[in-house]
């Protein structure tokens, strides 16, 4: 895995994580595999976040560990010494692109609108996140930027529920989607692990 472009093939929907406990990170990440997904996004949300992802790659080594919401470049930096092998941002301050870039690992900025795109473009990157998904327009809007864009491909995150999921994936600029349904707070809070894969498993049909 070398780019953007394959963070997007890895699954249909990439897991936005947010873990509160480092010690549920390794059994989360555990769920969402046996249930058919290989990619988990831990957000640096939580003061846990760090060492969730340093657990995850030491003891899950067959899912794609990645950082979200990456908002600084030290956290770029942090993210990628934690083990990560990508990243992702909510947005693209050239600050943060660079530290990325920096780190040498393919990442996802986060995009919502067309001149932040271009920017991105024009700095090579045809792999983006767009959020917040719903917020921002949701599925006309993708549709409405394929146009002008042509050359992009977007990872929507950000209010998608597992019913809105086709419509987005249906997309031709749409190369995974971001749900944070596959891991509920409280089936993590509860260590419901089975329901967690489950819910990974239904995913992954997508």
């Amino acid at each position: 895995m070398t780019t953007g472009q394959d963070l997007l093939e890895l699954s249909p929907v990439m897991p936005v994580v947010v873990i509160d406990d480092a010690a549920d990170a390794v059994p989360t990440a555990r769920a969402l595999l046996a249930g058919g997904i290989g990619v988990i996004e831990l957000t640096l949300r939580t003061p846990a976040a760090l060492s969730a992802i340093e657990r995850v790659a030491a003891e899950v080594p067959d899912i794609v560990i990645g950082a979200g919401t990456v908002t600084s470049p030290d956290q770029a930096k942090q993210a990628a010494d934690a083990g990560a092998k990508f990243l992702v941002t909510p947005g693209c301050t050239d600050a943060v692109v660079d530290a990325c870039f920096e780190s040498g690992l393919p990442f996802l900025p986060g995009a919502s609108t067309v001149s932040e795109a271009m920017r991105l473009a024009e700095r090579g990157l045809s792999a983006l996140k767009f959020f917040p998904a719903e917020a921002g327009g949701g599925v006309a809007y993708l549709k409405s930027i394929a146009g002008p864009l042509p050359s992009l491909k977007f990872c929507p995150t950000g209010g998608i529920t597992v019913a809105s999921a086709p419509s987005y994936l249906a997309l031709p600029n749409v190369g995974c989607i971001g749900g944070s349904w596959l891991t509920p707070k409280s089936a993590v809070a509860a260590g419901d692990f089975a329901a967690i894969e489950k819910l990974a498993a239904e995913a992954a049909k997508l």
